[in-house]
């Protein structure tokens, strides 16, 4: 009676266990956007700055949906010319929102010397957009 007792007990702590055990909540996988390089259409920001003063440069850029949200700015290289392009998100699901509006974001610049530097963001797939300032 009692090894059928302790059997019993050991099957039922067993069966708690394999249940327990066995939930299903970190089977979801997690949300990951999908990211892309789009095309920027304009610069507009101020043409001269000082030494050591940061500069803000409004960036329009158009997305292929609008789902497309701002995600960072990172550099490229187009033949031997380097420059910035924008990187945009869209969540992973469908998009029913078609016609994107330009969108918009600020880049921020700053100089430690004086002269004429060269602003450029990828405006098509062989070219930049460039915005020349001047540090004095």
């Amino acid at each position: 009676m009692k090894s059928f007792k302790l059997k019993s007990i050991l099957v039922v702590l067993f069966l708690l266990i394999s249940i327990v055990s066995c939930s299903n909540d970190d089977d979801e996988k997690p949300v990951v956007p999908n990211v892309k390089a789009v095309l920027v259409t304009e610069i507009k920001g101020p043409a001269t700055g000082k030494v050591n003063d940061e500069l803000s440069y409004e960036v329009t850029f158009v997305v292929d949906n609008a789902c497309g949200e701002f995600d960072k700015i990172s550099e490229v290289t187009i033949g031997a010319v380097k420059g910035l392009q924008v990187i945009a998100k869209y969540p992973s699901e469908v998009c029913t929102q078609q016609v994107p509006d330009p969108k918009k974001t600020v880049y921020k610049f700053k100089a430690t010397a004086k002269g004429t530097y060269d602003i450029k963001f990828k405006k098509s797939e062989t070219e930049f957009l460039t915005q020349k300032v001047v540090i004095e």
